[in-house]
């Protein structure tokens, strides 16, 4: 008798598993969101457009990923409604960008940390840059810090909130150039830090290397430095923030990438992972985030929760520094 229920029980078993899988096999039936905490028109919003653009194809997800910005407070606002109020079903994906909503939730005030999210994978990774308008007075990081120095708290420029990473690389500037600074976050996100720049309202900013390169190429600004440890490939003529004389490392390097809540089915964090890499690297997407002077870093859901670890304790070291 107790053999036949085991065998019985165990064949239930087998059941609800083999119709929990199969319930997700056709996965996905529907279009599907993908919520970007920054407004439209943004680095983070022009770049997760291209690389959801091959979503529909039969060889990714068959099915096309609709954008939906939910900007305000620096991404606080979109990545608190994920979330607290996300369906968990794979059919609402969010943006992530690294190191924001991690060093967000270090200082508190949100109700979100590394554990509310689950990885899908990484498209990009976007080094923090210093610009000034196309006529400043400015022309290297040397002429920025002087300026500091001589009128201190007197130097205004904006970037796309607090505790993302043009604020991370702001404070570090500060740190290491022993210097006071007056950082304006912009309540627009990066494109509206930008436009701060642009129209002379600030006296320099710190934005996505993307949104400056497109910026620069229109006339509009001058690029300074680069936060990050090399020159970019897309600005090999603007030496670091380190090769003129500032020790600042990569921490404020802005990685983005594709994530869901916590409690989504395994199995369709599974089929994400296995299929949203190959969504970004398509030719197509390739060649216009290029032309888009948008960096790629490609990265899977293994590796992005191995770097995902790696900034929590970077940026804990930084900010209890700072």
């Amino acid at each position: 008798m107790k053999t036949l229920l085991a065998a019985a029980a165990l064949g239930l078993t087998t059941l609800a598993t083999g119709a929990f899988a199969d319930g997700h096999e056709s996965f996905p039936e529907r279009p599907i969101m993908m919520m970007v905490s920054y407004g439209a028109g943004g680095a983070t919003d022009f770049q997760a457009r291209i690389v959801t653009m091959t979503a529909g194809n039969e060889d990714a997800l068959g099915m096309p990923i609709a954008i939906i910005n939910k900007p305000g407070a620096g991404g606080r606002v979109g990545w608190n409604w994920f979330a607290t109020q996300a369906d968990a079903d794979g059919y609402t994906l969010g943006a992530y960008n690294i190191p924001h909503f991690i060093a967000q939730s270090i200082e508190g005030g949100v109700e979100y940390s590394a554990d509310s999210f689950e990885p899908i994978a990484n498209w990009g990774a976007d080094p923090a840059v210093f610009v000034v308008g196309a006529d400043s007075e400015f022309n290297s990081m040397t002429d920025v810090v002087d300026y500091a120095k001589a009128n201190p708290g007197k130097l205004t420029f904006s970037g796309a909130g607090l505790f993302v990473g043009h604020h991370i690389a702001a404070l570090q500037l500060e740190k290491a150039a022993g210097v006071k600074l007056a950082y304006i976050p912009s309540n627009k996100g990066g494109a509206g830090a930008m436009k701060s720049v642009i129209a002379g309202e600030v006296l320099g900013g710190v934005n996505n290397l993307s949104d400056a390169f497109r910026a620069q190429e229109a006339g509009n600004v001058k690029i300074l430095g680069v936060f990050d440890l090399e020159r970019n490939e897309f600005l090999p003529d603007v030496p670091t923030l380190k090769e003129q004389g500032f020790d600042i490392d990569n921490a404020s390097v802005n990685f983005r990438g594709v994530m869901v809540p916590k409690g989504t089915p395994q199995p369709i964090i599974d089929k994400l992972a296995a299929t949203v890499p190959t969504m970004f690297e398509n030719s197509r997407v390739a060649g216009k985030m290029k032309a888009g002077g948008s960096p790629m870093h490609i990265m899977t859901r293994d590796e992005v929760l191995a770097m995902w670890a790696a900034r929590e304790e970077t940026l804990k070291e930084l900010l209890a520094g700072l």
